[in-house]
């Protein structure tokens, strides 16, 4: 597409792009400390932490960090923020699928919407067609991920096939990437991207925890509102020199 930068083309024909070094070894320490004392240790994550201002901060400068680099529109807002940590004691596989749950205010009488469910306390829908293409995750490692990590896979481009596109590929496990990471690294990828990820090795004594944090339009059609929506900073400036010095 004319007109985009190298980053915002990349993501538009694979549908996800390796960011590196976006966030310092320190502050990402902080925020796992943060991310620590939320957990209660027996889950492999939690959801809703847009609740925290740590965490209102940081989804604000990475909206800016993406804004900068052509992969998200000024008035896009934070809609979710979720923590997970795998490691050899707390561990799990995901096959591949696609995201396309969003949680939402509440149910509403309309019949398009579809896959209604209550995760955590909160309300999910399936994110509608024309929702689903605009939203962006932007996932923060906060340790480094090896193959060993239970690191993300996806296939490339099967964003740009639309929702429930498993079987468009024979065997979705021989074309799929891995996406490496350093501590401080972001992966920001189309919810629509076909993705899995494997265990953590048993011998591994690492852990992986990310911050996975999702972008969308600032309106829902149908009725829908956002369960909760952060509006981009007026001010980031002073936020980013404020998160690289840390």
């Amino acid at each position: 597409m004319k007109g985009l930068s190298p980053e915002a083309q990349h993501l538009h024909d694979q549908g996800w792009i390796p960011l590196p070094a976006v966030c310092t070894p320190s502050a990402c320490q902080q925020w796992a400390e943060r991310c620590q004392s939320l957990s209660d240790g027996a889950g492999v994550g939690s959801r809703d932490l847009l609740d925290q201002d740590w965490c209102v901060e940081l989804a604000m400068y990475l909206h800016g960090k993406a804004r900068s680099l052509g992969l998200l529109p000024d008035d896009h807002v934070a809609v979710q923020c979720n923590y997970f940590e795998k490691r050899a004691d707390r561990n799990w596989l995901v096959p591949m699928h696609q995201d396309l749950s969003i949680a939402v205010a509440g149910r509403v009488a309309e019949t398009r919407a579809s896959g209604w469910s209550i995760k955590q306390g909160q309300q999910f829908v399936h994110a509608p067609d024309e929702v689903l293409p605009q939203m962006l995750a932007l996932r923060l490692h906060l340790d480094p991920c090896s193959a060993e990590d239970g690191a993300l896979r996806v296939i490339p481009a099967s964003h740009r096939e639309g929702r429930s596109v498993i079987g468009y590929v024979r065997d979705p496990e021989q074309v799929a990437q891995q996406c490496l990471a350093q501590i401080g690294d972001v992966l920001a990828m189309r919810p629509l991207l076909m993705h899995a990820s494997s265990k953590s090795a048993s011998h591994s004594s690492s852990r992986r925890r990310v911050l996975h944090f999702v972008f969308g339009p600032p309106q829902l059609p149908w009725g829908l509102r956002w369960a909760r929506s952060v509006a981009a900073a007026p001010d980031r400036s002073q936020l980013q020199s404020r998160i690289r010095a840390s």
